[in-house]
């Protein structure tokens, strides 16, 4: 067989994002570029918001900008913390640890809740340290797709509703395959991103904000320009983007946000829920147990641990070069080799699952790891006939 890597045309995307994107959003995308301060692109836009607030389960404002979901992260510290404010960073994860980066680049004071890998945030700890000291926020992470435990915002928001403290969430590899209710669970801050399950490429960065956030944004001299909040809901609120946006990405973003809707939101979170399983489920019977531990277990990326004898590269590696698929290992550098991670999100149905435990069957035979023939897909198709 060539060296020579896939078109990629030809590859199988299965990473936790970028993830496929649908052949109706490819061509929304590529539709000529409008002016983005045209009547078309207001429309365009004006109907964006209105599909994605329910995803977000809020009435609020949604605010886009053109940026990964770290740009999205960064604007949320950026527009209420400033030099020396002390926060709270819940870390169960790679991405914990980025919301940690970012909050001591703008100066402020940063205190962790530091919870295992693989484990989720418990909500009576961050009560303790909320009685402790004042802050002006917490910051959590909803999906942490370097282990795929899934935080209980409805029971930390709870909590964080009875202090001044703003609960910020990075839900970039959550929402869209699983339920946030943002108003409901008093998340104040909410991030994501349109590469992960909203089916779209990388470049979208979306924020939601409450009106107990608006306050403290309104209130405080942070420096921010290209990120600031009130520049930015000037500008929605005339159905605009404040800076030039990633017209052609929205695009296909109202696109792929109208399939999410024509589907019906709780078949698509139920979609997701029934694919993790038959994976989880097909994984265990090839010998690759899922790595969380975490009570709920993410609906979009899949941890998965692999035999002592076998490192992660050499399996990520065979799959590319011999399947045309795209899997991935650790981002937690504690797992590194330990682990495989592979995304159930977004545009993929029982036959990505099925085709997925197929080559990772073969490949563990190929790498000298063989399963019982079958067993995986037998294991799946159980799932997703029950």
């Amino acid at each position: 067989m060539s060296n020579q890597p896939p078109r990629p045309a030809t590859q199988r995307l299965r990473i936790p994002g970028p993830t496929a994107v649908p052949e109706r959003v490819r061509q929304a995308i590529a539709e000529q570029v409008v002016n983005h301060r045209g009547p078309e692109f207001r429309a365009i836009l004006h109907e964006t918001f209105a599909l994605l607030k329910p995803l977000f389960g809020t009435t609020g404002d949604i605010l886009p900008f053109a940026a990964s979901g770290t740009g999205g992260m960064e604007a949320a510290i950026a527009n209420i913390v400033t030099q020396g404010d002390r926060v709270l960073v819940v870390i169960n994860g790679q991405f914990g640890d980025r919301f940690k980066a970012i909050a001591e680049a703008f100066g402020a004071i940063v205190d962790t809740a530091v919870f295992e890998l693989g484990t989720a945030p418990d909500s009576a700890i961050i009560a303790e340290r909320l009685a402790k000291a004042d802050y002006r926020a917490v910051f959590v992470t909803h999906n942490e797709s370097s282990t795929g435990a899934v935080a209980d915002l409805a029971a930390i928001g709870a909590v964080v509703r009875e202090h001044d403290a703003l609960l910020v969430v990075d839900s970039v590899s959550g929402l869209g395959a699983m339920a946030v209710n943002q108003d409901q669970w008093h998340l104040d801050i909410v991030v994501t991103a349109s590469q992960k399950a909203l089916m779209c490429p990388p470049g979208i960065a979306l924020v939601s904000v409450s009106a107990k956030a608006w306050n403290v944004v309104n209130r405080v001299k942070a420096a921010r320009f290209f990120w600031d909040f009130r520049k930015a809901k000037a500008a929605a609120d005339q159905d605009e983007a404040a800076f030039t946006p990633a017209v052609s990405l929205i695009a296909g973003l109202r696109v792929a946000l109208d399939m999410i809707h024509a589907e019906g939101l709780a078949n698509v979170f139920e979609r997701h829920r029934r694919l993790a399983t038959a994976l989880r489920a097909g994984a265990e019977a090839l010998g690759m147990p899922v790595f969380t531990s975490a009570p709920i277990l993410s609906n979009s990326v899949m941890v998965l641990r692999l035999p002592d004898t076998l490192e992660s590269g050499r399996l990520v590696n065979h799959m590319y070069q011999h399947y045309n698929t795209v899997i991935t290992g650790a981002r937690a550098p504690a797992l590194n080799g330990k682990v495989i991670r592979i995304g159930t999100m977004g545009s993929i149905d029982a036959a990505d699952i099925l085709t997925d435990l197929h080559y990772l069957e073969r490949s563990l035979a190929d790498l000298g790891r063989p399963a019982q023939p079958g067993a995986g897909v037998a294991a799946a198709a159980a799932v997703l006939a029950s």
